[in-house]
């Protein structure tokens, strides 16, 4: 279970160098990551340790990460509606 301290650090690993990918993270974060399953937090954690360029992309449709955990949660996120 993440805390709210932990949450607060991954809201700090949100903001990104690229505001597109700040205008979905932060937002996901603050609305969504509560509500998720424990694992999805953990994948979600692990989506934000990737480069911006690559979750850009995916986030894009313009490529897909090699990676399951990685595309279920990139899908979790599209799939509400964000992007």
């Amino acid at each position: 279970m993440y805390s709210e301290t932990d949450i607060k650090r991954l809201g700090w690993h949100c903001r990104r160098g690229m505001l597109e990918l700040d205008v979905l993270l932060a937002p996901f974060l603050d609305q969504r990551f509560r509500s998720l399953p424990y694992e999805d937090q953990q994948r979600f954690e692990k989506l934000i340790e990737c480069e911006d360029q690559d979750i850009f992309a995916w986030v894009m449709r313009n490529s897909e990460p090699e990676d399951p955990e990685l595309q279920r949660i990139v899908n979790v996120i599209l799939d509400d509606g964000q992007v």
